[in-house]
């Protein structure tokens, strides 16, 4: 019982002093730090792609580096590491120490074969300490000298285990790239949580995001914040890199799935990064370069029924936004300097290509014709025809004023008076209408007021109908 054990003798045992053990860590997590250690070395080295796969003897984890030796067993910190952030996942070399404590605390063999040395694990007297049991890196000569990578072999693992391993890496994963930035990756939100990766760790999950992330260049703030763990790290720590990421977008697939969000707004139901104000100014930028966007608020959408219809039936999608991200935009230009659609810039630009809809007498219905044939008498209410005024005309189309569409138009460079078709539907909308248009005809003046312009119309129109009515009586 206490004679030599025979089988150690051509081995070398190396305490591997663990002290804290992480009694919160399972198979899985061990299994995903051995992973992260390896695609490491995969992307140090620019070698090929790490493979987990299973045979007779158990699971493998390999990779094709430089070989896995017993010293890197001593390491807390890999300066290689350190000074790749912005390229590998791993950042303690106890990371691996507290993969092997926990394996073999749930009794997983493990079995390390490099170029460097065959490692396995073992229970030995603390050097000094006889009595003092510890875990021990047993390591002998390799096996296959001239073996390319390092190998681990896993006994006891099940396929459940290594599949939950594998969700911790976006490699294994079934994200959908959106959009590469500088800072990272815009992923598809996974259908139950959106994740957040550092170099392709997941490292947290959100459920009130709209996207996943891949966050590929770390701040200080998130240095600190990776543990030993690499998991359950919190919001305060990515979320400037977030915003970083959204602020560099500039593809279609990421402003669609912006767009439908943002038409949420209303019912209370955005996701976290479009409450950021300055995430929602640039979503909107965005959708302004990329497709046909009105912006407006909620209450600007309740006064301007008329033009939101126009709008939507020439292709504009409507957009509601907060007041606040509404006074951010205005006078901004989008990713093409363009203006940002919202209702002032849309009636501006249908003014501009507005073209009249005429309707010449004969074609008018009886009703309204006999209502535009006492044209003339209208205007001798006001002594005849101002000479300055050379025509009445009708159209279908007008143009907008406000956020209405006009009822009538005064045109001095034509000497032309404009008028709705739809004025014709009474001899007092059309009679108010053409003696308000009269008026601006005579007198130079521009609108006043809306109410003013309203009431206005309304008096002569009163006015008109009933001196012409008594006439006729």
């Amino acid at each position: 019982m206490g004679g030599p054990r025979p089988f150690l003798s051509a081995m070398k045992s190396f305490d591997l002093n663990i002290e804290n053990v992480l009694e919160d860590w399972n198979v899985s997590d061990a299994l995903r730090e051995i992973v992260a250690n390896a695609i490491d070395e995969e992307l140090l080295t620019k070698t090929s792609c790490v493979r987990i796969f299973k045979k007779a003897d158990g699971w493998h984890i390999r990779d094709f580096g430089r070989g896995l030796k017993y010293s890197h067993l001593t390491q807390n910190e890999n300066e290689e590491k350190l000074g790749r952030r912005d390229l590998v996942i791993g950042k303690f070399g106890v990371g691996l120490k507290d993969a092997l404590a926990t394996l073999d605390r749930n009794r997983i063999k493990v079995r390390i074969r490099s170029r460097h040395g065959d490692i396995s694990l073992g229970k030995l007297g603390k050097q000094g300490f006889g009595d003092v049991i510890t875990l021990h890196a047993l390591i002998s000569d390799p096996s296959q000298p001239k073996f390319v990578g390092t190998d681990f072999l896993l006994r006891g693992v099940t396929k459940k285990q290594i599949e939950e391993a594998k969700t911790f890496f976006l490699r294994f994963s079934d994200e959908r790239l959106l959009e590469q930035t500088k800072y990272g990756q815009v992923l598809k939100r996974h259908k139950d949580n959106a994740r957040i990766y550092i170099n392709g760790v997941r490292v947290a999950e959100e459920s009130g995001f709209l996207f996943s992330y891949n966050i590929t260049s770390l701040t200080k703030a998130m240095e600190k914040a990776l543990n030993r763990e690499r998991t359950h790290v919190g919001r305060a720590a990515y979320t400037q890199r977030v915003k970083d990421i959204l602020l560099e977008c500039r593809d279609a697939s990421v402003a669609e799935i912006i767009a439908k969000d943002l038409k949420n707004f209303e019912k209370g139901k955005l996701h976290d990064e479009l409450q950021w104000v300055d995430v929602a100014v640039h979503a909107c930028k965005l959708l302004n370069a990329t497709g046909k966007y009105i912006f407006l608020t909620p209450s600007e959408y309740r006064i301007a029924p008329m033009i939101i219809n126009r709008a939507q039936g020439d292709g504009y999608t409507i957009i509601t936004i907060p007041e606040n991200v509404r006074k951010k935009l205005r006078g901004l230009k989008d990713l093409f300097d363009m203006p940002i659609m919202d209702l002032s810039q849309y009636v501006e630009q249908w003014n501009t290509s507005f073209e009249f809809t005429f309707v010449k007498p004969t074609e008018l219905k009886k009703k309204e014709r006999q209502i535009y044939e006492r044209t003339s008498e209208i205007f001798g209410l006001l002594g005849g025809q101002p000479p300055i005024i050379r025509k009445v005309l009708i159209s279908e189309t007008m143009r907008l004023e406000g956020w209405e569409e006009a009822v009538g138009v005064w045109e001095p460079h034509e000497g032309r008076i404009v008028i709705k078709r739809s004025q014709l539907k009474s001899l007092r909308e059309y009679a108010g209408t053409l003696l308000h248009e009269t008026a601006h005809a005579t007198s130079g003046a521009s609108d006043v007021s809306a109410w003013f312009e309203d009431e206005l119309t309304r008096t002569l129109g009163v006015i008109a109908s009933q001196t012409l009515d008594k006439a006729t009586g």
